[in-house]
């Protein structure tokens, strides 16, 4: 694991994220390691806590703007490291770590998902994994036409560990949230606007200036009264979620520790069908 007390932030190529106040109010926070596809990882996780700590007292930023560098938002985690430097000396250590592990970043992303600024996503290309629940945990979301989403954990042999297929159910259905990550199935930027998992959807090349306009919009409200109104409706939807993250650190640590997730990132990384037993 890192060292989860450490509050710097990087400036080379360790950095994950980077922050940027501008003079209208908006706050920029961009995933930077394009070459990566923006793939995500436990110094991924410290930084978005460290960052969104800071965003959360910085009276210059009315809204974020969560976006990224390069092709794709965020393709997921690396499949070629899946112990995540995690160890233990039996598998119930290991699970015992996982879980609290996970949990610790359940609480980085709950001090993201909950800031008390509106966050506007603005999501190209791949969307994949952690980077689909990342985008969810924006209170909108704004798409290119090339976007791709999709919860392929259970093609690796893990359960989703930080909420996405929650948050689907609670913006698409139930029905939706088990179709999408029981299958793993990929859907393009139309389908997830019928979904209700989008607000807009926009040619590539208007992304960013449509993604900065709606921040601008809100940024130009009275601020009480845009946080009053964020939290009003996160205490009325999320009724229920904190409950339900405890259950999902317990099965993704479970799932983690399993041989059929050592198969499924073996398969994935040799590009081969993996061959699952249940164990």
């Amino acid at each position: 694991m890192i060292d989860t007390t450490d509050t710097s932030i990087p400036d080379d190529d360790e950095r994950r994220l980077r922050l940027d106040v501008e003079k209208d109010g908006i706050g920029v926070l961009t995933l930077c390691r394009p070459a990566k596809l923006n793939a995500w990882s436990w110094e991924s996780t410290r930084q978005l806590g460290v960052l969104a700590d800071r965003i959360r007292f910085d009276d210059r930023i009315r809204v974020v703007l969560l976006r990224a560098e390069g092709r794709a938002f965020c393709a997921g985690i690396d499949v070629t490291a899946p112990g995540g430097g995690i160890e233990g000396e039996s598998g119930s250590a290991r699970s015992h770590a996982y879980y609290e592990g996970i949990r610790w970043a359940h609480e980085r992303f709950a001090a993201f998902a909950r800031l008390p600024q509106p966050v506007v996503a603005a999501v190209r290309g791949y969307c994949l994994g952690f980077g689909f629940e990342l985008a969810l945990m924006a209170d909108v979301r704004i798409a290119a036409e090339d976007a791709v989403f999709a919860l392929p954990e259970a093609r690796l042999g893990v359960a989703v560990d930080a909420g996405g297929d929650l948050r689907i159910a609670r913006e698409a259905g139930a029905g939706w949230a088990k179709f999408l990550a029981l299958t793993g199935r990929r859907v393009d930027a139309d389908t997830a606007w019928r979904l209700g998992l989008l607000q807009q959807v926009v040619a590539g090349d208007e992304l960013e200036q449509t993604a900065r306009d709606v921040a601008r919009e809100i940024a130009a409200n009275a601020p009480l009264a845009v946080r009053s109104v964020k939290r009003d409706i996160d205490a009325y939807a999320d009724a229920g979620l904190d409950a339900a993250l405890d259950r999902v650190a317990m099965n993704a640590a479970l799932t983690l520790t399993s041989d059929d997730a050592t198969e499924g990132f073996t398969a994935q990384a040799r590009r081969r069908p993996p061959e699952f037993r249940g164990a």
